[in-house]
């Protein structure tokens, strides 16, 4: 039973082993789209992912001890087999980034120093308050890729596209499994509330700063016609309207739960796209 005094709900969290090859000469150097600025952001994004997933699994881990829920301690299961593949397909994705001069292992590094850091100094329970805010952010830009086509199109048609589109699909699978732990672990709503404050501040300044930092390594970037049309575009970007603003601050409400967003039938299509019967990634499955 969850500190509701309801029972977990079913969700299924299946681990899928997944392949994605991004041959060389196969994307454009500003790969969404054309679009400079968020060629980076995705760039930076792809590069703090394997160190990112690697610390969730760890704080979930951490505290699975104390899951009593059977269908919980499934979740998690699925949780950790979808973590560490996300991993594993962004490592190779980065590899590729890096050749094409996004400073991805520079980034690599850089977040998985700041999260071993955070290990040491704070105490698991608030580690596992991190990863709950932290899988909030993942599900919100996840679903909003899902539901827009908008962001759909920003991608093309590339392998990147197809691999952000299965990562979308498994972070909305799980998106509940972190939080439902921290909840069961002993969490409070005042810690969770602060800890996203807190995450709100140092995510957005590390994305921002990062970004930064790989633009001006890009000779592109020096265009100033290009680089500050690319910088307006961002205002009309699906992944920062006022919806996915009010949907990241929903999470600091009391009270909240992510499942207070209904996914279930965004899954169903994406799930049936991508792996069912023809589906679009059914050769990528191994």
């Amino acid at each position: 039973m969850s500190m509701a005094g309801k029972p977990v709900p079913h969700r299924d969290v299946r681990t899928r082993r997944i392949r994605f090859a991004y041959p060389s000469g196969s994307l454009d150097r500003h790969y969404v789209k054309g679009d400079l600025v968020m060629s980076h952001i995705v760039a930076v994004l792809s590069a703090m992912f394997p160190e990112g997933e690697d610390f969730f699994v760890r704080s979930v881990r951490d505290q699975a001890g104390k899951i009593t829920d059977p269908a919980l301690k499934k979740q998690v299961a699925g949780f950790i087999g979808q973590e560490v593949t996300h991993g594993r397909e962004h490592r190779a994705l980065n590899e590729r980034l890096q050749q094409m001069g996004y400073p991805t292992r520079r980034v690599d590094w850089h977040t998985r120093v700041a999260l071993r850091r955070a290990e040491r100094l704070l105490n698991p329970m608030t580690c596992l308050a991190i990863t709950a805010a932290l899988e909030h952010y993942t599900a919100a830009l996840a679903e909003t890729l899902l539901s827009d086509e908008r962001a759909q199109e920003l991608l093309g048609t590339t392998e990147v596209r197809e691999m952000l589109l299965w990562h979308a699909v498994e972070e909305s699978e799980h998106k509940s499994v972190a939080f439902d732990v921290y909840r069961m672990a002993g969490g409070t709503e005042r810690r969770r509330i602060w800890t996203m404050r807190a995450v709100n501040v140092a995510f957005l300044f590390g994305v921002v700063l990062h970004t930064i930092l790989s633009l001006l390594a890009d000779r592109a970037a020096y265009n100033p016609r290009r680089l500050f049309r690319s910088i307006a575009a961002l205002r009309h970007s699906p992944f920062l309207t006022s919806a996915v603003v009010r949907r990241i601050r929903a999470y600091t409400k009391p009270g909240f739960h992510p499942d207070d967003d209904d996914n279930t039938a965004l899954l169903e299509r994406w799930t049936a796209e991508l792996f069912g019967e023809g589906g679009r990634l059914v050769d990528h499955l191994r």
